[in-house]
């Protein structure tokens, strides 16, 4: 069944809609925003009702694959949205995007309101004026229609298939695209003379510190750790555990918490890396050998982190977290 194209609801939640080529590679980047419910991957722009997969493949139905992303205004605007979206794709490729050719992988958004229309407008009228693109930006921009959900294995294939989806996501040439149109604003210098070398070696650089000899490996006293780059919160005390390794182990992280997961194939050894969303600090590694109900080890480097105590929350401007100790107190 196709999916409503309006753009809120009763429950104040809204929905963004954009094609960029391999749904597989847009759901990620959207998935674990603050404010974002849910990412479905789907077909939309063409005619054939419910669609498939290998139908849409075959350029016969004009849908392109496409995400429809659920969110809340309140937390996350639709100009956020479609700054992620930009950098996500190629928008001067009009034949597809990177290894996949044809129709159904061409890049557009899908307005639901007019509000929507006139922010994707003015969003890519200030991209071409950027000169970051030496052609033309040939992105569409279209009413949304009804938005068919793919098949269940294409949804949150990333999760699914982690190495899979990395190999696919660096094959295609994805990657390597975004990584030299869009590198990470960052100021090592002021990073050098803010951090400490041990800081700035493990966040930067992706280097580990020894085991036992770090800040909060034994450390669980009540409150929230947080990136020490940025200060994005990352892990809660209330989830953490003492797994014998010497560092930092949590079970989860804080929900809401933007955590990007890759493959790291460093030292003859497959494993999946962990980093921070907003400042791309390395922060350590997940491993599937820890405790109930996750059965996940987030084993993380305390030079990644700053721990702020549960009595400082509010007074640092992480009020809204106290809540996670207040249930605990209540029960």
């Amino acid at each position: 069944m196709a999916n409503e194209t309006g753009s809120g609801g009763a429950d104040g939640l809204a929905l963004a809609t954009f094609a960029g080529g391999c749904f597989w590679c847009m759901v990620s980047p959207f998935d674990k925003i603050p404010g974002v419910v849910k990412v479905v991957s789907g077909y939309t722009g063409g005619h054939k009702p419910n669609p498939t997969y290998e139908e849409v493949c075959a350029g016969t139905t004009g849908h392109a694959e496409a995400v429809q992303i659920t969110f809340d205004p309140s937390r996350v605007s639709y100009r956020q949205l479609l700054d992620v979206f930009w950098r996500q794709i190629d928008p001067t490729d009009p034949g597809g995007q990177f290894a996949d050719r044809g129709d159904s992988y061409r890049t557009a958004i899908f307005y639901h309101d007019e509000e929507q229309r006139r922010l994707a407008e003015e969003s890519k009228r200030e991209l071409e004026q950027s000169g970051k693109f030496d052609k033309p930006i040939v992105t569409e921009i279209v009413p949304a229609g009804p938005f068919w959900p793919a098949e269940e294995y294409h949804q949150d294939y990333y999760r699914k298939n982690p190495l899979r989806y990395w190999m696919y996501r660096t094959g295609s040439g994805r990657e390597a695209f975004l990584a030299r149109h869009w590198p990470k604003d960052k100021n090592l210098e002021e990073l050098k003379k803010r951090l400490t070398p041990m800081q700035f070696a493990v966040t930067q650089h992706n280097a580990t510190e020894p085991p036992f000899r770090n800040e909060y490996w034994n450390h669980f006293e009540e409150g929230i750790y947080v990136d020490v780059v940025s200060g994005e919160p990352l892990f809660s005390s209330k989830d953490k555990f003492d797994s014998g390794c010497g560092w930092p182990s949590f079970t989860r992280p804080l929900p809401g918490a933007h955590i990007v997961e890759k493959p790291d194939f460093s030292h003859n050894m497959i494993r999946t890396e962990v980093r921070s969303g907003i400042a791309d600090s390395h922060l350590g590694h997940v491993f599937p050998d820890g405790p109930p109900p996750t059965g996940l080890r987030y084993c993380i480097n305390s030079a990644a982190l700053r721990f702020i105590p549960k009595e400082r929350l509010a007074e640092e401007g992480y009020g809204e977290y106290l809540k996670l100790f207040e249930e605990e107190e209540k029960k």
